[in-house]
């Protein structure tokens, strides 16, 4: 079957089926780092900016699996690069979060997405210790282990409680946060995770109102951005919306998406 013959839903299946499997390695891996075992750990942009050798197993297994079921496919992932391609196009996230699963926190996932001409039409998000699985097919709904998503509907910006992200960039996280902390007096609270696929899915399923956030890659947002949108959030990704900045990713509940980005660039979101 052609890139383009693709039914979607057999991508959003694809996509589950290697992020399921991916994920069971980091579980793993985390039970026996928790038990006692080393991992390799690496960095990259800065001394924070951290890769460890479970982030490669899984990318690994990722893309022996799609070239298994998807040869004709092109894979661009985060450990080992990648280009888009002229049909489908994977784009993966190992493990979203890894400062938090080194930490031992359960605050991390697996993200794959199915792209087509840089937009993202299936995903997938799997949290390896919690078990839920998030998907997505462009036009046809978001759901939560086969729960149906919905985004919130706050009647009021001061009512609003956001999640954001900060850079590894020290000067830029600097700027970050005295942006959040302008507009603390305008919502009801702000989050901070640590992870932006799941941030996203929290958008869809209501458990965030909103989601901010400078600097995101491809493989941070392909995933779980399309699951916030068609949960109905009204989302812009990178380069969408050049006030916010042009690298920001903003995902809102409908009700209260036009003031809180105005709150957003009254608090200086454009000086970051």
């Amino acid at each position: 079957m052609g890139a383009f013959e693709s039914e979607p839903t057999d991508l959003r299946d694809t996509a589950l089926q290697v992020a399921e499997e991916a994920a069971d390695l980091v579980r793993r891996a985390r039970e026996a780092m928790v038990a006692g075992d080393a991992v390799q750990v690496d960095t990259k942009s800065t001394d924070t900016d951290v890769v460890t050798a479970v982030d490669r197993a899984s990318e690994r297994l990722i893309r022996q699996r799609l070239a298994e079921l998807r040869p004709d496919d092109q894979v661009l992932g985060e450990e080992e690069g990648g280009a888009a391609g002229d049909g489908v196009t994977w784009v993966v996230d190992p493990i979203d979060g890894t400062v938090n699963f080194l930490y031992g926190s359960p605050c991390f996932a697996v993200s794959v997405a199915a792209q087509v001409g840089g937009v993202s039409v299936a995903g997938a998000v799997v949290e390896p210790v919690d078990g839920r699985r998030w998907t997505a097919v462009r036009g046809q709904g978001a759901w939560l282990d086969g729960r149906r998503l919905h985004t919130s509907a706050p009647e009021r910006l001061d009512l609003t409680l956001v999640g954001t992200g900060f850079s590894y960039d020290r000067a830029r996280r600097a700027r970050q946060a005295a942006m959040v902390a302008e507009l603390m007096s305008r919502v009801r609270d702000v989050r901070r995770p640590g992870a932006a696929s799941l941030d996203l899915c929290a958008v869809a399923a209501g458990w965030l109102d909103a989601y901010v956030e400078h600097g995101l890659h491809r493989w941070d947002w392909a995933a779980g951005a399309l699951i916030a949108a068609e949960a109905g959030a009204v989302v812009s990704l990178p380069g969408e919306d050049e006030e916010l900045g042009p690298d920001a990713t903003f995902a809102a509940a409908p009700t209260i998406a036009a003031p809180l980005r105005a709150a957003l660039l009254s608090s200086g979101i454009a000086k970051i």
